[in-house]
């Protein structure tokens, strides 16, 4: 495939677009951040199934990290994303600088709760709203038919449904099954900052959370399962901000009186990088005299 179209302004973003709306075969974008692996590719390869065309966002949103955080150190290699992307069907590249995204006295903010409170937002609460706001803008800017994410940001992925519905905005939002390493480790542009070692050691992480998720689907306590779970991540340097069990889809409280589905989601520290997981917990129940099993994605 030869390499994707690069444009940097909304102007020609949008100039791009219009013939294609014409055509009937619908737009896709997948946004990303870049440092591109191959859970964004299958993202790509989704898009490519649910439209004709396809938009890939590249652009490290300054408005998602507190000034402590790795902004400045976030790996960015736009020609190594662009050779990546020639595998793939893409059809336009938007890769804008934080200027074009939010030119000079930009004030307005999108604020998103529901789905939002707790987890990530209690570790780094500056976070939602920066994600709010740059997925809206690239919603507004390119007005795709649907939008593909990734299910390792399951709490992102949630909040954007979420502004979507509640901002009436005529896009599709699609997720898919995170992508992993063999060891079970999830792909994530972060991965790059552990060493060899600690790789293999960041594979506890997803370990530790799918016995969690077996015991509880099992029947087993709760609390009792992600206390063991929070053990064996400790035990080998892992810091803990969060190991919660919650309603898949409200994200709120599980409560197992319910017949939901929950979600197990992690966030901890290895030598200094913070990784987020999170896999399904599917209650095993009695049907037919059969117990149905759990399925980890």
């Amino acid at each position: 495939m030869s390499p994707p179209v690069v444009v940097s302004t909304v102007s020609e973003l949008r100039a791009r677009l219009r013939p294609w709306r014409s055509g009937g075969g619908g737009i896709a974008l997948v946004p990303t951040m870049g440092a591109l692996h191959e859970g964004h590719l299958s993202l790509v390869r989704k898009a490519a199934e649910e439209a004709e065309k396809v938009v890939v966002s590249i652009f490290v949103n300054p408005t998602q990290f507190a000034p402590h955080e790795d902004l400045a150190t976030y790996p960015r290699d736009l020609a190594s994303d662009l050779r990546k992307l020639e595998g793939v069907p893409v059809d336009l590249v938007f890769a804008p600088d934080p200027a074009e995204m939010y030119p000079e006295g930009a004030s307005t903010v999108v604020t998103v709760g529901g789905p939002a409170n707790g987890l990530e937002s209690d570790a780094r609460p500056h976070f939602f709203a920066g994600v709010a706001t740059v997925v809206a803008k690239l919603l507004i800017q390119c007005a795709p038919d649907v939008a593909v994410f990734g299910e390792k940001d399951f709490q992102q992925a949630a909040v954007v449904r979420r502004l979507v519905r509640d901002l009436c905005l005529p896009v599709r939002i699609e997720t898919l099954a995170t992508v992993r390493e063999p060891s079970g480790l999830a792909l994530s542009s972060r991965n790059a900052y552990l060493s060899a070692a600690d790789r293999d050691t960041a594979a506890t992480l997803h370990k530790a959370m799918t016995a969690a998720a077996g015991s509880i689907s099992a029947g087993g306590n709760p609390e009792a399962a992600l206390a063991v779970a929070r053990r064996q991540m400790e035990s080998v340097g892992f810091t803990i901000d969060y190991l919660e069990l919650r309603d898949a889809e409200t994200l709120g409280a599980y409560d197992p009186s319910l017949d939901r589905p929950a979600r197990l989601l992690a966030a901890a520290r290895l030598s200094g990088v913070r990784l987020i997981d999170n896999i399904p917990v599917i209650k095993a129940s009695n049907r037919g005299g059969t117990m149905a099993a759990a399925r980890y994605t």
